[in-house]
């Protein structure tokens, strides 16, 4: 599909449960959301996937460069704007995962985890990417395909189907787009700023990258508060052509933690992320700068749990969770807790006509007073969000 944005066409692919948490996946330099094939199955089982071709790649627009890793973060997050995804993981490969970082920055309220793959926070040096960008305008790309091939894939890997087609791939960039985005590489240093990233992050290399090396992402990962390593064997720099089971199994263990671990480390930021989505950001927010001691164990015990482990899941969208929440707290006279979800139907797509027909079964399965007492409710708090929105 395509979404607009105010100068751009971008082509986006979706794929997984549309209620399902989002998973945005950004590609490398001089590639497009075909680098991601060999691993949206697996994750689109868990997630509601989300790949752009970024700006110049791919199937998106083309505008003139330079182009800025804080302008391709805002593409990003228009993305996730037109497509009404209030927060998702981020996953990125080179400048990819450069972008996750200044996305991360920019708006972690929007993220809940990132993952780096083969990348950094800083791509040296300047001089050498304005002249790559150069001749790219001058000759195009085919001149320098060996050599960037040789880089992305072990000597092992360069004539498999895959690789081979990672370099059609390759060939058929726009060179206004690639130079346009070796500008970008050539002034961002976001080095000094990566302690301000204290979401959960992983950082992912290829043991035979000369790109980003494993050093290079060792210290990646010291520098991020939140961060583990995992070094990836028999892969250089773009492994999820190279081994995309490898790299979806990765993905999956940060992102999909066995058991109810306490510990996990993105249960609680996924369920305050989807918390936030489906109450909206101003009645966390108040909700959260309640809390005392008496009640923190609790609170953060149904943000793990009912936000994030079960609205979190891909099986009921988030209008259908809505529904099924809303019958159940009527049938059981949690007046208060049904008040707020009426008010959060707005941000889950559950219409008035919707909250009128769940009614009915409540006044069948759980009784006429029940649901009566549901329908004074509802008529109240919609009638004040009428009246709020009519100003």
């Amino acid at each position: 599909m395509f979404v607009t944005l105010p100068d751009l066409n971008v082509h986006v692919r979706l794929d997984g449960p549309p209620g399902a948490p989002a998973l945005l996946l950004l590609h490398s330099l001089g590639t497009s959301s075909d680098i991601w094939d060999g691993m949206t199955e697996a994750l689109s089982r868990h997630f509601r996937v989300i790949r752009p071709d970024m700006r110049g790649h791919g199937l998106t627009g083309v505008t003139p460069g330079p182009y800025t890793i804080e302008g391709l973060a805002a593409d990003a997050l228009a993305v996730l704007d037109v497509l009404g995804v209030g927060t998702a993981h981020v996953a990125g490969v080179s400048i990819g995962g450069l972008i996750a970082q200044a996305m991360a920055l920019r708006a972690p309220d929007r993220l809940l985890s990132v993952a780096l793959i083969d990348t950094a926070p800083a791509f040296p040096s300047e001089a050498s990417w304005r002249e790559r960008a150069a001749t790219v305008r001058a000759s195009g790309l085919a001149g320098m395909a060996d050599t960037v091939m040789a880089r992305w894939i072990t000597p092992a890997g360069l004539e498999t189907p895959a690789a081979r087609g990672l370099r059609q791939i390759f060939l058929r960039t726009d060179p206004e787009g690639y130079a346009a985005a070796c500008e970008a590489l050539a002034v961002c240093d976001l080095g000094a700023r990566l302690h301000a990233i204290t979401l959960p992050a992983l950082v992912v290399v290829g043991e035979d990258d000369p790109s980003t090396p494993v050093a290079a992402a060792r210290t990646l990962a010291e520098a991020l508060p939140s961060a583990r390593l995992v070094v990836l064997s028999r892969a250089s720099h773009i492994p999820t052509v190279e081994r995309p089971d490898a790299v979806a199994q990765v993905l999956l263990d940060f992102l999909v933690p066995a058991g109810d671990d306490e510990m996990a480390p993105d249960l609680y930021a996924v369920g305050m992320g989807v918390r936030r989505a489906v109450l909206g950001t101003a009645h966390v927010e108040r909700s959260t700068t309640r809390i005392t001691a008496f009640d923190r164990y609790f609170q953060t015990f149904i943000t793990r749990t009912a936000w994030g482990q079960v609205w979190s899941r891909p099986q009921f969208d988030r209008r259908t969770r809505s529904i099924v929440t809303l019958a159940l707290l009527a049938g059981l006279g949690c007046e208060e807790e049904f008040a707020l979800h009426v008010r959060a139907s707005r941000n889950t797509g559950c219409s008035d006509e919707d909250i009128a027909e769940l009614l009915l079964h409540v006044a069948v399965y759980a009784g006429i007073p029940k649901a009566n007492g549901a329908i004074r409710c509802a008529k109240e708090i919609l009638a004040e969000m009428a009246a709020e929105k009519n100003g």
